[in-house]
């Protein structure tokens, strides 16, 4: 197939069936993720706990996630993706049953969002890993990943509006049966792939793990990347968990608001991975890196600062842009750099860092904004995201450097 460069891991048939799979599956976890702050703050008015939800949420991917990657490399690959697949479509039909039935309280709720952090810790690396198989070009993979993260922002700029209007129209019951349903499109293209096994790795998990996080740690660039992640996601990404106070308390909105608010960051987020697509080389990935961090500490600021709507869209515009530049940059250098039998733990300590550092940020700005409100403790946030982006300036030139070395690029590109 003649594609444009942007797309070219699209002409790799299993890449195409995964992705259209993957498109449909994104949507209906973005309607649910809404949903299930709306429902949240709607029947409790609590940041706190949309803090702690989203704590539980996310936290089995900082505990569970590296072991998970130990595990995964050791194991039939597509078949368990399969399964995981099908037991967050459960978990989502659970929560739609209990909704409809009006049985769900705020710990049925809390407890559902661990249920979903737990196997989300195996999800993630399992479905990143495998995309290398789906491509079956290390040359493509850059791109692959760049695309299944479009993807990813497509759905968040697309998602949070839609259910927004759902949540308008019926109710969060309904948005819970969507995304069950929309879990089996992804569960068909995984059987329909034809490709080849990935290597499995040897050893009791154990030793597994061991030799993964020994590899990340004494390679220099990749322990520097990971640390970028841990202070983005401490700090920016927490955002998501205060949305719902500022959509009502500050900009005197609804759960449409919620969903403008939630959809402007889906917008920036869907144009740096169009940006991040386009890109040639894995070193010039380094540059778009910093910059995401720098953005990202405005962006915060901005939105941190303001009570006029138009002004908080376009910050969060701009927070999604550079929240996803640096998360999916960091992704794409990562598995591009890991040789094939360590990419599940490679992959894995990535998610645990991105989500699990997610996890406490969401947590510590619920109860920041307690004792501060929510606009300071974004403000706390975006000041000491301003200092660790200076920081990382200073480091840019040696990693841009080691990148290159370590893909054969002329530096400087």
């Amino acid at each position: 197939m003649a594609l444009p460069a942007g797309m070219r891991a699209l002409a790799h048939r299993n890449f195409r069936l995964y992705f259209t799979g993957q498109a449909i599956s994104i949507l209906g976890s973005w309607i649910q993720q809404v949903a299930l702050a709306w429902l949240v703050y709607r029947l409790t008015g609590s940041a706190a706990l949309l803090g702690i939800t989203a704590f539980c949420g996310l936290i089995p991917q900082l505990v569970v996630g590296p072991l998970a990657g130990a595990w995964i490399d050791k194991h039939d690959k597509r078949k368990w993706l399969v399964a995981v697949q099908s037991l967050m479509a459960v978990q989502a039909f659970v929560l739609a049953g209990l909704c409809w039935l009006d049985w769900i309280t705020p710990s049925f709720i809390v407890l559902m969002a661990l249920v979903l952090g737990v196997l989300s810790s195996f999800d993630a690396p399992l479905r990143q890993s495998l995309i290398g198989s789906f491509v079956g070009s290390r040359d493509d993979l850059p791109n692959a990943l760049a695309l299944n993260a479009m993807l990813f922002n497509a759905g968040r700029f697309i998602g949070p509006p839609i259910a927004g209007l759902l949540l308008g129209l019926t109710s969060e019951a309904f948005c819970f049966a969507i995304n069950g349903f929309s879990f089996l499109a992804l569960i068909a293209a995984i059987l329909v792939v034809r490709s080849q096994p990935p290597l499995r790795a040897k050893g009791s998990v154990g030793q597994v793990f061991k030799e993964g996080v020994l590899f990340a740690w004494h390679t220099w660039v990749i322990r520097m990347l990971i640390i970028t992640l841990i202070a983005l996601n401490l700090t920016a990404s927490a955002y998501a968990v205060l949305l719902p106070v500022f959509a009502r308390d500050v900009f005197a909105g609804d759960a449409t608001t919620l969903g403008w608010l939630w959809g402007a960051a889906g917008c920036g987020a869907f144009i740096s991975t169009v940006f991040l697509a386009t890109r040639k080389t894995v070193s010039g990935l380094i540059s778009a890196v910093v910059s995401g961090v720098a953005i990202s500490a405005v962006a915060l600021l901005v939105f941190g600062a303001t009570t006029r709507l138009p002004l908080a869209l376009a910050a969060m515009v701009g927070l999604g842009f550079g929240i996803s530049v640096c998360n999916v940059g960091i992704n794409m250098i990562l598995q591009s750099s890991a040789p094939e039998q360590l990419r599940g733990r490679i992959v894995s300590l990535f998610t645990s860092a991105r989500f699990g550092f997610d996890a406490l940020g969401g947590l510590l700005a619920g109860f920041v904004a307690v004792a501060l409100g929510a606009g300071q403790a974004l403000l706390v946030e975006g000041v000491a995201l301003t200092v660790f982006a200076i920081f990382l300036l200073t480091l840019r030139q040696r990693l841009t450097a080691q990148v290159s070395a370590a893909h054969g690029e002329s530096h400087g590109h």
